[in-house]
């Protein structure tokens, strides 16, 4: 038995009980000196001892005089606040003050966790608060410990609830969900994302309907025109069907911290949101991972499960520390896909030479499919170079801070170069910005 679970079933006496034995203790002490006191001192002893007694009596006489248990999800969503909460009834006869003690996934490294709250005779309560998981994977509750303390104050009773349970953490299903109410409610542009006007038009027939301002005069029906005896244009609607890949590097560049997450766990969560974007407008969603060694595929599809087997394969991948292999994943890719697909490219570039290392392979990837490439802007660097400098040596680190931040530009641009399509963007906006980037890109029917 831990030195923690023999503290929790013993007796614990409050600040009242400490004074009330140390005024005792002085009364003994003047007792040397004045010997009425030693009468005083005794019957107040016997008194504290007495009440003592009747505070654990009345605390220990019922057996089961408090119920508890944990409520929560059977997984929680990475990155995003997860609540979680705890249900106590009182059996008790008077009301009692309580104090809860959760053990909560050593993940969280949350030391100091305590709720403290009251509970009338006979009531229910609940009691909540939340947490917030920064990595996937799966975490383990312990015993809820609940110490509850009479209106004497003077001991108290620790119960313990056996509440054992593993949660699993998955990417952010949360920011799927709110893009979905938003989606629903028209609200998009509240969160960033706008809708493309239409450049141009797919050769897609849909319907054939009366002409309105705006229309494109190129879609003119005349035949229609002429037996309606009203202007009548062709309607045309979004290619559908098109294959549309995640390509997630996982090697060491997306490593990198930004707010408690790593660069991968952000471009798993806007890979989730994107596929289900993807999906929602008829296009197949498929999804690549890939690092040093190995290559984990999953072929697209626009079936109802897809997203389903989406998330699954995210929640395991985790990042490495070797460099990617662009010229495995090159050659995978020419294996697995039959067709031209959009294929959008999780990475991380800090320096032009680090790009044109892979530059090769991302030329050819560029050859036989469309390819958008997804790069972070380091923001604490664009702290620094937003920073006043007062001194010499700040002026040194802005110098150096502009250069890494022109690096960056320089990429997008040495990409442009050789007409690969690329989106420079901070991890809080990767999601939104991606699913802006496609809808453009269905906008121009480049996808």
């Amino acid at each position: 038995m831990t030195l923690l679970k023999k503290l929790y079933r013993s007796l614990f006496f409050h600040v009242r009980m400490y004074l009330a034995l140390g005024a005792v203790i002085v009364l003994f002490i003047v007792a040397f000196f004045i010997p009425l006191f030693m009468m005083i001192g005794t019957l107040a002893l016997m008194a504290l001892a007495g009440l003592a007694l009747l505070d654990f009596i009345l605390l220990y006489l019922n057996r089961n005089a408090l119920k508890g248990e944990r409520q929560v999800a059977e997984r929680f969503s990475n990155g995003d606040v997860n609540p979680v909460s705890i249900r106590l009834r009182s059996y008790y006869r008077f009301r009692i003050k309580i104090e809860v003690l959760d053990e909560i996934p050593f993940q969280f490294q949350q030391r100091d966790f305590l709720l403290k709250g009251e509970l009338k005779s006979q009531e229910d309560q609940e009691l909540h608060y939340q947490l917030r998981p920064v990595e996937r994977g799966e975490y383990a509750f312990g015993s809820v410990h609940v110490f509850v303390q009479s209106p004497f104050g003077l001991v108290k009773r620790c119960f313990t609830f056996p509440q054992n349970q593993v949660v699993k953490v998955y990417p952010s299903f949360l920011q799927l969900r709110n893009y979905e109410l938003f989606s629903i409610r028209h609200k998009l542009n509240e969160i960033g994302v706008h809708r493309k006007r239409v450049l141009g038009h797919s050769m897609e027939f849909d319907h054939i309907k009366e002409y309105t301002r705006g229309d494109d005069v190129r879609t003119l029906n005349w035949k229609a025109t002429a037996r309606r005896g009203n202007l009548m244009v062709n309607s045309f609607m979004e290619e559908r069907s098109q294959q549309v890949y995640c390509v997630i590097d996982k090697g060491r560049t997306m490593k990198m911290p930004f707010d408690g997450l790593t660069l991968l766990d952000y471009a798993i969560n806007a890979t989730l949101v994107f596929s289900n974007v993807a999906l929602g407008k008829g296009d197949k969603a498929g999804l690549a991972a890939f690092s040093g060694q190995q290559t984990e595929f999953l072929p697209a599809s626009n079936k109802k499960v897809q997203l389903n087997k989406i998330l699954d394969l995210l929640y395991a991948q985790t990042t490495q520390w070797m460099e990617s292999d662009y010229e495995r994943l090159g050659v995978h890719l020419r294996a697995s896909l039959s067709q031209r697909s959009l294929l959008i490219l999780f990475t991380n570039f800090e320096s032009v030479s680090a790009l044109q290392r892979q530059l090769p392979y991302l030329r050819q990837l560029a050859k036989y499919h469309l390819l958008l490439v997804v790069f972070f802007e380091n923001t604490e660097i664009k702290k620094l170079n937003e920073r006043h400098a007062q001194e010499v040596e700040d002026i040194y680190i802005q110098v150096i801070a502009q250069k890494f931040a022109h690096e960056k530009k320089q990429i997008v641009k040495e990409l442009a170069q050789y007409g690969i399509m690329s989106l420079l963007t901070t991890p809080e906006h990767l999601t939104v910005d991606v699913v802006n980037k496609y809808l453009e890109l269905k906008a121009r029917m480049l996808a």
